[in-house]
């Protein structure tokens, strides 16, 4: 994917971004990555196809890096300095991009702080279009992390597998079900969705009228 790294002021000092620009952009989207502590970046595959499926939209693409991973400053925060630093790439996209629509989409770690920073929005005033969250951090997992995923708007697009070995299924079902969430499941999928990266793209791509995201 052909990108531009740049560096922007954050809370804790740099937060090193990868932007895909668009010629005439009908949106942004900005994508968190899986957890940092478990080798999780901006590079990971799920995060870049998640990216590209919006760039065939229409969409500037903004990847971040958290705190402590690549050039980015700061110490992993369980989420909450996190969240702090997407709001600062936010910012800066809306300061270079202007008031086009804006979309968050993110894996794992990165969605359950995206579902932190679509909140910090929505109360802010300015929500998000919509949101994408996959194999979505939510519920006590593996490692003795437990995470309380924020409510999102009922057109959220979950997407699962239903083999994931690292956030159980049950887990995003019970975070889902109060919220009357749908929650699209992957027959086969593990959490990184080996071999069935096409089916996100392709779930997403259908998720949006044919070159209409911006409506």
């Amino acid at each position: 994917m052909a990108h531009e790294r740049i560096l922007i002021e954050g809370p804790s000092g740099d937060i090193e971004v990868f932007v895909e620009p668009h010629e005439t952009p009908q949106g942004m989207v900005i994508v968190g990555h899986p957890h940092p502590l478990f080798g999780g970046s901006a590079d990971n595959k799920v995060v870049t196809t998640l990216a590209r499926a919006f760039r065939e939209m229409g969409c500037v693409t903004l990847r971040p890096n958290f705190r402590g991973v690549g050039a980015s400053k700061g110490k992993h925060d369980n989420g909450i300095a996190e969240t702090d630093d997407l709001h600062a790439v936010y910012a800066f996209a809306r300061s270079h991009f202007g008031r086009i629509p804006l979309y968050l989409a993110g894996f794992s770690f990165g969605a359950f702080v995206v579902t932190r920073l679509a909140k910090r929005l929505a109360d802010e005033g300015g929500p998000a279009r919509r949101l994408v969250l996959v194999g979505t951090a939510a519920g006590y997992i593996e490692g003795a992390r437990s995470y309380e995923t924020s409510a999102v708007p009922q057109d959220t697009i979950v997407i699962h597998g239903a083999k994931d070995e690292t956030v159980p299924l049950e887990n995003v079902l019970q975070w889902a079900e109060p919220l009357e969430l749908p929650v699209i499941v992957v027959p086969g999928a593990d959490h990184f969705f080996h071999r069935r990266l096409h089916i996100i793209r392709a779930i997403v791509q259908r998720s949006f009228h044919p070159l209409s995201v911006g409506e």
